[in-house]
């Protein structure tokens, strides 16, 4: 497998493998929605062999990338919001009745905010199900939510937490909301990953702990997951590497300093320039200055897809209707 930097994206590490060969178990389609600058991509490991070469489980990723998500764009985001609820839908099994959204980081954090924030703003019913009205009754579902912290706050291991509460609420379904990493700085804060092989809490910041998962909790896990940070060392690798393909271009080919350049394994600078940083910024995750306001576009993004798929009733149109 060629040797890339760390990402929690599917995608990034089927593109990285598929560019050289083809991989057993792992199969990659693109799709091209009605809306522009967005694209679709599903990955999906199929076998033992294909789940250890791309080190995630076996699954289902879909992964919807577009620039309008850092946009201001109402119409947009609309779009997005349409197009990501379906893809909610088909992940869910058939006949869920009782769904538990768990918004996993750090609401103090504000890269790390996602999952509590979507939380907020996720259409919770289960505690009034029985009790609305009967034209309401039937068109949503019993939703729960929950925003358990992390363990560095609750000194309480996350899926142990989550654990404990679907084992009372008893659940047909769990999503699970985190913030992740990517490894390409023009995916940050513009690609949402949807998957049903669970999530590890604090994994895009290289912190990860136990993992949310079916096996974990006894049943199905949905994890949507969108890539906040990217880690320094990654952004400055990317760096020399242009720097490199400049010094190339303008050199002689065939000359020691050219042979030199070319010879350079990409293994060898990422890890010369994580030693260079480690003794001043070990273990920095980066994010954009802007975080604050896209944040606010991919939790509304988020949260209504979420009330859209779960609630059979509830149309883009009629979101705001259910909002006290």
């Amino acid at each position: 497998m060629k040797f890339s930097p760390y990402t929690d994206l599917a995608l990034e590490t089927a593109e990285n493998i598929c560019r050289s060969a083809s991989a057993e178990g792992v199969s990659m389609k693109t799709e091209k929605p009605n809306l522009k600058n967005t694209t679709i991509t599903s990955v999906n490991i199929t076998s033992q062999k294909g789940a250890e070469t791309m080190g995630k489980p076996c699954g289902t990723y879909i992964t919807l990338e577009s620039s309008y998500i850092k946009e201001n764009d109402i119409e947009a985001h609309e779009e997005l919001i349409s197009i990501l609820s379906k893809y909610i839908k088909s992940l869910c099994p058939k006949n869920t009745k009782t769904t538990l959204v768990i918004g996993l980081g750090n609401y103090q954090v504000t890269p790390d905010a996602l999952g509590p924030k979507v939380v907020d703003k996720v259409l919770v019913t289960r505690h009034i199900k029985e009790s609305v009205p009967q034209d309401i009754n039937n068109s949503v579902s019993s939703v729960a939510a929950l925003a358990p912290g992390v363990m560095g706050m609750t000194g309480i291991e996350t899926v142990e937490v989550v654990k404990g509460v679907t084992d009372h609420v008893k659940p047909d379904l769990v999503i699970a909301v985190d913030a992740l990493a990517a490894r390409k700085v023009s995916r940050v804060n513009s690609t949402i990953q949807l998957s049903d092989t669970g999530v590890a809490p604090g994994a895009g910041v290289g912190n990860k702990r136990k993992t949310i998962d079916k096996e974990t909790l006894g049943v199905p896990v949905i994890a949507i997951g969108v890539p906040t940070v990217v880690d320094a060392a990654t952004m400055a690798n990317d760096t020399i590497e242009r720097v490199i393909e400049a010094l190339l271009s303008e050199s002689k080919k065939g000359s020691s300093f050219y042979n030199m350049l070319k010879d350079t394994a990409e293994e060898e600078k990422y890890s010369l320039i994580r030693e260079v940083l480690d003794p001043y910024a070990e273990n920095m995750f980066v994010t954009p200055k802007e975080v604050d306001a896209v944040m606010e576009n991919l939790v509304n993004i988020i949260s209504n897809s979420i009330n859209i798929a779960l609630h059979p009733g509830i149309e883009p149109n009629d979101i705001n209707r259910y909002k006290f």
